[in-house]
């Protein structure tokens, strides 16, 4: 769910917006008079982050392709993972 609001109702309605996204998901555009600004959940910025560290890692974006192209024939159920 995206919530765009103006940055004075953004500062009256803070706790609601953090609310909003760190219960719901929501991606909130704040729009000010010098530009915009995005409220997303530290849970929603970590994992933006990892996936950008894993995509610029070519041997395990290779790793990830190579997995994706394997024959279903290949592959081997889960239960016979040994962990």
């Amino acid at each position: 769910m995206n919530y765009n609001v103006n940055i004075t109702n953004a500062r009256k309605e803070l706790y609601k917006l953090t609310d909003m996204v760190i219960d719901n998901g929501a991606v909130v555009n704040i729009s000010t008079k010098n530009g915009n600004a995005v409220l997303i959940s530290a849970d929603e910025y970590n994992s933006l982050i990892e996936t950008l560290y894993l995509s610029e890692n070519t041997d395990y974006k290779k790793t990830l392709i190579d997995g994706k192209n394997e024959s279903i024939e290949n592959l081997i159920d889960e239960k016979d993972v040994k962990w």
